[in-house]
């Protein structure tokens, strides 16, 4: 049997940035993902798990005509409320689940999914439902957390060397390399490849970020002046977009695979 909640509150896990690192990760991880969508005037956007519909608007205001589409009921009444509070072109709000979308084939110029297909517990199912969706000539554009990244690799040798050499007991709380429990698939890019290309051609396949969440980076990067901070993210980005195997969230998009 399959149970899910339809009513969840998803606050919790919607990234803020509170650093310097995360806010660039973010930032980066937007702008890239919904510029591959292509907005613009006469555009048909479908946002899957559209949350609280930040992004949903965003492309709205650059002129598509966009539908967000979320399960939880909650989810898309704040999302209701958030565009109530803009003005402008509003995107329209749609109760659907990613395995099964309630649309035509090819209705859609884009298709987006960013940071939520890991939440999904049949996630090949779901591409190949954005893909039905998506006009033979559109793009499906996916956003997704590398928890095989160098950020990570790192991170777990040095605590493996800190509890098992070293004899120190477990770091406390959740590391950023451990997957939540309100994911079903543990990502890399291996994975994601296999997974994508079964009904995309990829055009894109590239990395954003580079060392997110190590906590000595963390740190320095907060430390230094705005300018430096900024220059060595970005520089580091720049390596991650080149090695996406290596980066803290990888981008894959492309048309469907012809039938």
């Amino acid at each position: 049997m399959r149970v899910v909640d339809l009513d969840r509150d998803m606050r919790d896990v919607i990234p803020t940035g509170t650093t310097r690192d995360s806010e660039f990760l973010f930032a980066r991880m937007t702008d890239r993902t919904l510029g591959l969508a292509r907005p613009g005037p006469g555009r048909r956007i479908l946002d899957v798990a559209s949350g609280f519909g930040q992004d949903a608007i965003a492309l709205a205001r650059r002129g598509a005509w966009v539908v967000g589409a979320e399960p939880s009921a909650r989810m898309t009444a704040l999302a209701a409320l958030e565009a109530g509070k803009c003005d402008g072109p509003l995107p329209a709000w749609v109760r659907g689940w990613a395995d099964g979308l309630p649309f035509a084939s090819r209705s859609f110029d884009a298709v987006i999914c960013k940071g939520a297909i890991d939440h999904f517990d049949r996630p090949t199912r779901a591409i190949a439902e954005m893909a039905r969706v998506t006009r033979p000539d559109g793009r499906v554009v996916l956003a997704i957390a590398n928890f095989d990244s160098l950020s990570c690799r790192w991170a777990r040798a040095f605590d493996g060397l800190w509890e098992q050499w070293l004899g120190r007991p477990p770091r406390r709380g959740r590391r950023h390399y451990d997957v939540p429990q309100d994911h079903f698939t543990r990502y890399d890019l291996d994975l994601m490849r296999e997974q994508a290309s079964a009904v995309l051609e990829l055009e894109v396949v590239e990395g954003i970020s580079l060392a997110w969440g190590l906590p000595g980076w963390t740190r320095s990067v907060g430390r230094l002046p705005e300018s430096a901070a900024r220059a060595s993210l970005l520089a580091l980005d720049a390596i991650a977009r080149r090695f996406p195997s290596l980066s803290d969230v990888v981008v894959l998009a492309g048309p469907p695979r012809a039938a």
